[in-house]
């Protein structure tokens, strides 16, 4: 199996799909190779300056506890525990979170042993071994391993708050299916999604991509931010929370970290969406559901 890169720099990096290609081998997308760290580390891009956010081992550190803890458990419930202290331990801003380079080398540089132990399939029934698929090295930000997380985050914390972000990490259709829709940007939908979920109105994998291919079409005709109005955003709340890291302690391993200091979503918001997402829903076909309810 892939293992923990041996030359670990002090300061994450930038490197691009095209260098990035040279070290996908086949090999470590079996977990059969490493990758060859210090070659790689010469062609990546260390980002400059001395801020503490980008201090590689404050990450690396993170993802060697996820990794001793869910050792003996599904890969796939790691995601729920790691996704919020991803996003608190770098506190990025948005813009610099959708510099895919970063995340390219937060998966080959800094944890492809993470990578590969998380996403790598089951050998097939004729022998073939199992594999991770590329995309999770260098795949768009619903789909590479390390960036999913973080915009998971982001896009389903509700202020500080954490909560619905393991609610909505906890199932891997949600996590999969709400990252791909613009919708989700719009606060009170993220959220109306994760109340449904914990109604148990929606429970299946089949169900959950229902829903949200349901409220993803509805969005071509009904606008939810006018149906269901968000509060400003708080930029001067996240650039506090920035500059907090300064002098934070590293990320909680039991209890959950919080957020930028942002108001909460509005309730009401919610509330409306979720009556209108249940009806969206009552009428959405779901494979292997009859037409009245049934199974």
């Amino acid at each position: 199996m892939t293992s923990r890169p041996e030359h670990l720099p002090e300061r994450l990096a930038l490197i691009s799909d095209v260098q990035a290609a040279e070290y996908i081998s086949a090999g470590l997308l079996e977990g059969r190779e490493d990758v060859p760290s210090i070659a790689l580390n010469k062609v990546a891009e260390t980002l400059p300056g001395d801020d503490v956010r980008l201090r590689l081992h404050r990450v690396r550190d993170l993802i060697d506890d996820a990794l001793i803890r869910f050792r003996d458990e599904r890969p796939t419930a790691a995601d729920a525990w790691l996704a919020p202290r991803i996003h608190e331990t770098l506190r990025l801003t948005r813009r610099e979170a959708a510099e895919k380079g970063l995340w390219t080398y937060m998966a080959l540089g800094v944890a492809p042993d993470y990578v590969v132990w998380r996403h790598l399939s089951e050998p097939k029934a004729d022998g073939a071994r199992g594999r991770v698929a590329r995309d999770k090295f260098v795949g768009p930000h619903y789909k590479q391993a390390f960036s999913r997380l973080w915009w998971a985050a982001e896009l389903f914390r509700d202020g500080a708050d954490y909560r619905p972000v393991v609610m909505a990490c906890s199932n891997q259709d949600m996590l999969n299916s709400a990252l791909r829709l613009d919708v989700v940007d719009h606060r009170p939908t993220a959220l109306a999604l994760i109340g449904l979920m914990e109604r148990g109105t929606v429970r299946t994998g089949r169900e959950v991509n229902a829903l949200t291919s349901a409220v993803n079409s509805a969005a071509a005709t009904l606008m939810y931010d006018v149906l269901a109005p968000d509060v400003e955003r708080d930029s001067e709340a996240v650039r506090n929370w920035i500059l907090a890291a300064e002098s934070a302690l590293p990320s909680p391993r039991n209890d959950l970290p919080e957020g930028p200091d942002e108001a909460r979503v509005p309730e009401e918001a919610v509330r409306r969406l979720v009556a209108h997402f249940e009806e969206l829903f009552a009428e959405a076909p779901v494979r292997g559901r009859a037409p009245d309810g049934g199974e």
